[in-house]
């Protein structure tokens, strides 16, 4: 890890770049759009990340997302932090809805089956994840201390 990507992790614990990343979102999207999936903003900013693209749980319509991502067997653990909001993203309530997804990663794109993950289980992967990116612990306080859904996204 360079400096910059530590830097990167410094900043992710602060405020004004939680209330910034929903605005950058729309560029990342375009730019894994131009790119194919090859290049993302998460993979710029030294950490791994994916695009999820779920089905809307009210309208049917496929809903894309970028997030961090940690590897885990042959899938993906992702959470549902919402930058530290006081609510659930809808990605994970259409995770909940329909767990079929798809997911586009490094220019591969990959079917997957999303698992809520709870108690034990959940509380080891959480301590997976933290390392990769150590503001999920600062939006959890900023949030009032929602637990953040975690998901297993396992290959199908």
């Amino acid at each position: 890890m360079n400096l910059f990507h530590k830097l990167v992790r410094v900043a992710g614990r602060q405020e004004w770049f939680a209330r910034l990343g929903p605005k950058v979102a729309p560029w990342d999207l375009r730019l894994q759009d131009l790119t194919r999936g090859r290049v993302n903003l998460g993979e710029l900013l030294g950490v791994p990340a994916l695009l999820l693209t779920t089905t809307g749980r009210r309208s049917g319509v496929p809903r894309s997302v970028p997030l961090l991502y940690v590897p885990h067997e042959d899938g993906f653990i992702v959470t549902a932090s919402n930058w530290g909001r006081a609510h659930h993203p809808a990605w994970s309530a259409n995770l909940l809805a329909e767990p079929l997804a798809d997911v586009l990663v490094r220019g591969r794109h990959v079917r997957v089956r999303a698992r809520l993950v709870t108690g034990d289980e959940r509380a080891r992967l959480w301590r997976r994840i933290t390392p990769v990116w150590p503001a999920f612990d600062t939006y959890v306080t900023r949030s009032g201390g929602r637990e953040f859904r975690l998901f297993v996204l396992s290959r199908v």
